[in-house]
């Protein structure tokens, strides 16, 4: 996955906070499934900014690439389960 490539390594932990989160969010069925991805990114954005403890251009791009990488692993998880 060429996108990890672009996270920095303290933003990596992030990535599976995101699915959890997004499990919950899911199971919770209090949101629709369309709105999880926005969900998760402003979740992503805010803890990257609690992580990195600044708010800059390049901490709300690792917030949205941990975010992008949670979403596709999420899909690559699915997409391999189903029986075609």
């Amino acid at each position: 996955m060429d996108l990890l490539v672009y996270i920095t390594k303290n933003a990596l932990v992030v990535i599976p906070i995101l699915l959890i989160i997004g499990v919950m969010f899911k199971d919770s069925k209090r949101f629709k499934d369309k709105y999880i991805p926005i969900i998760l990114l402003v979740v992503g954005v805010l803890l990257t900014i609690g992580l990195r403890r600044n708010i800059s251009a390049d901490t709300i791009v690792q917030g949205v690439l941990v975010t992008a990488a949670s979403v596709y692993l999420n899909q690559v998880v699915k997409q391999l389960r189903k029986n075609e």
